[in-house]
């Protein structure tokens, strides 16, 4: 059995406070409700840096530099129809007010308690990530 695989790219935005910011995937997309670091799919010619410059910029109105994108760990993970590959990155800088552009709603959460909120299985393993680093 053969898998697809989707290169999809997140990022955990750091405020001063230690807080990371999760937001609510909105109704209509796939795992609606569930609880998710902001990020998105890698499109083709695209690195994973430019692409979460890209997403934060169209999903949260924030802009980020490249050079405040720190790798911090992956997740990999099999759903039923395709595998997902997923680098977390942490950014502590950014440019800008964290807006919900897609109406979708957003929290600022300290990482001990980012497991109160359903997040996709993808998502879940990379919370102790957050929690050993902050």
């Amino acid at each position: 059995m053969t898998f697809r695989l989707v290169l999809v790219v997140a990022c955990a935005l750091v405020d001063p406070d230690g807080r990371v910011l999760i937001a609510q995937r909105p109704e209509g997309k796939a795992l609606a409700g569930l609880w998710e670091f902001p990020g998105g799919k890698v499109e083709p010619g695209e690195r994973p840096e430019q692409t979460l410059i890209r997403e934060l910029a169209e999903e949260l109105g924030v802009a980020v530099e490249e050079p405040c994108l720190a790798p911090l760990t992956f997740a990999s993970h099999a759903y039923d129809d395709f595998h997902l590959l997923m680098p977390l990155y942490v950014c502590r800088r950014w440019e800008g007010t964290v807006t919900g552009r897609e109406g979708q709603a957003f929290r600022w959460v300290r990482p001990d308690r980012l497991r109160d909120f359903p997040m996709p299985p993808a998502d879940e393993p990379l919370i102790a990530h957050l929690v050993d680093l902050l």
